[in-house]
């Protein structure tokens, strides 16, 4: 592990994810979920002998972090070979009720992340899209269109030059 610091922590009950609880990471666990990122379909087997722990063991841990909403196991794609060839970050002010925005962008296809922000937006929302007539359409008639929404300014993404899930363990 790169720290004692990373050797146990405690999850954000206030994050938004999992179910209330602060559950402690272990090195052991970062371990597991270090396997996972390398690989997803990695079996229990092999992450075992890499983490010292048997197969079960690893199953129970790894059952036990995604009941806590500590991690998800899923598949990625990349957004362009799917179909989705327009992305973009959308920062949006908010007067009023800024967590009645940020739900209602939680329940639209498009937005990937909701994140609520100290600075210059109050909210900056990731929106992958089919092209930009599909963009247009999130952006002007549904995002603009909810209530409390004061603003928007978009960044359209020219070139994604880096994207990892491995930031979970360092």
């Amino acid at each position: 592990m790169h720290s004692e610091a990373v050797a146990s922590r405690s999850a954000d009950p206030r994050n938004g994810y999992g179910n209330g609880s602060s559950p402690t990471i272990d090195a052991v666990s970062l371990a597991i979920i270090e396997q996972l990122q390398e690989d997803g379909r990695r079996p229990y087997a092999a992450i075992g002998k890499a983490v010292g722990l048997s197969e079960a063991a690893v199953r129970q841990r790894v059952q036990k972090l995604l009941d806590q909403g500590v991690m998800q196991i899923v598949a990625v794609t990349d957004p362009l070979t799917v179909g989705f060839r327009r992305q973009a970050m959308v920062g949006i002010n908010v007067e009023g009720d800024l967590d009645a925005v940020a739900e209602a962008l939680t329940e639209m296809a498009e937005c990937e992340y909701v994140v609520v922000t100290a600075g210059s937006f109050d909210l900056m929302v990731e929106v992958v899209c089919e092209d930009d007539d599909h963009l247009l359409d999130v952006i002007n008639k549904r995002i603009r269109a909810l209530p409390g929404v004061r603003s928007t300014e978009s960044f359209v993404y020219l070139k994604l030059k880096k994207q990892t899930y491995m930031w979970g363990t360092r």
